[in-house]
């Protein structure tokens, strides 16, 4: 495959896949180039010529893509009902026509099966909630999610609580191999059943990602770890349990707060989050829960905290994601509409979707 930039082309093996592309942009190794006249000279991935060469890929590729849309009616994994309706209103917004608008070619998968439970256990630490049913919700939606990638379709998982995206990273993982992780959101959910405060499971996705809840999620089935401690960033954290800030210590876990959003700027922030989830073998998975925005922005969620990413925020991570190249999989969390005003939450959640995907405002 050829790329011509800025007077050179780009030429190699690498230039024929996803993830060397990615490796333009988030600087791993090098690439050979020649100009014009026949001169070759090796330059840098990561450098402003190689992440110019991987933003012209994905612009000419945009129009063959494929991607496949995965509902998730969950909500055992939440406290509050009604992220279960979460899918079918992404869905009434229009989100796969806003897909074929990019070019995409879109296949909707329909929602996975989820188990009904209408007990209400305790909770609280040492007694997760809801284990049977999340546990066969996310063997459906690793089931799914491998299914799309091996179709060599890009995995949109729409939901639903946040406990499914044990399920989406493992059945990236199932085809990938261990992930980098761009985690979007307002809380770490990096807690295990015994320092869990409510025993629900939507605040233990990230734990089981990473392998420390083997004994709940069979490795047999989720990969073990499905993502990678010095692969993981965490963007907009402003809600942090003491047993989740012991894990983040313990493994160096790269965390950006919105204290840090609001000193760096959302833009150097998802610069070296792209370059920390993207070195290494494997693939980048990116995982965005709505209440990481400010309620203003999206209220109908079911854990919302204040002084969240503003909606311009969101959009600049989401289209900086794209232009790197380095995602082949997203899933978007915690739409609950039972709790939304007028939809507003629903559609900026298709809107970012968007983003994420490749819409540019040129």
């Amino acid at each position: 495959m050829t790329i011509r930039s800025n007077n050179c082309v780009f030429t190699g093996r690498c230039l024929a896949t996803t993830s060397g592309i990615a490796s333009l942009a988030t600087g791993q190794g090098d690439v050979s180039t020649s100009t014009k006249r026949g001169r070759r000279h090796k330059v840098a991935c990561g450098s402003p010529l190689t992440k110019r060469a991987a933003r012209l890929f994905h612009a000419r590729s945009e129009s063959t893509r494929s991607a496949t849309i995965i509902g998730v009616p969950l909500e055992l994994g939440a406290s509050r009902r009604g992220a279960r309706l979460g899918p079918h209103v992404l869905r009434t917004a229009g989100l796969r026509q806003q897909l074929e608008n990019l070019g995409y070619t879109v296949a909707d998968a329909g929602d996975v099966a989820v188990p009904v439970d209408e007990s209400e256990p305790p909770g609280g630490p040492g007694h997760p909630k809801h284990v049977p049913p999340v546990v066969a919700a996310n063997r459906a939606i690793a089931d799914a999610v491998e299914a799309a990638m091996r179709a060599e379709s890009y995995p949109v998982v729409i939901g639903g609580d946040h406990s499914m995206a044990i399920g989406v990273i493992a059945g990236v993982a199932r085809v990938k191999g261990v992930q980098g992780v761009i985690w979007i959101d307002a809380h770490a959910d990096l807690n295990t059943p015994e320092g869990s405060p409510t025993g629900n499971l939507h605040g233990m996705s990230m734990a089981a990602a990473l392998g420390l809840m083997s004994d709940v999620f069979p490795p047999a089935e989720f990969p073990t770890p499905a993502a990678a401690f010095d692969r993981l960033v965490f963007i907009g954290l402003r809600d942090v349990d003491p047993t989740e800030r012991a894990v983040i210590n313990e493994h160096g876990i790269k965390c950006f707060t919105m204290t840090d959003v609001d000193r760096l700027g959302m833009g150097d922030v998802v610069e070296q989050a792209i370059t920390i989830a993207g070195r290494g073998p494997g693939s980048v998975h990116i995982s965005f829960d709505i209440d990481c925005l400010d309620p203003s922005f999206a209220p109908g969620t079911g854990t919302p905290v204040p002084g969240g990413i503003t909606y311009r925020e969101a959009h600049l991570a989401m289209e900086l994601i794209a232009e790197s190249g380095v995602a082949n999989s997203l899933e978007l969390s915690e739409v609950n509409p039972l709790l939304d005003e007028h939809d507003r939450t629903a559609a900026i959640a298709n809107e970012l979707i968007c983003s994420a995907l490749g819409k540019r405002i040129l």
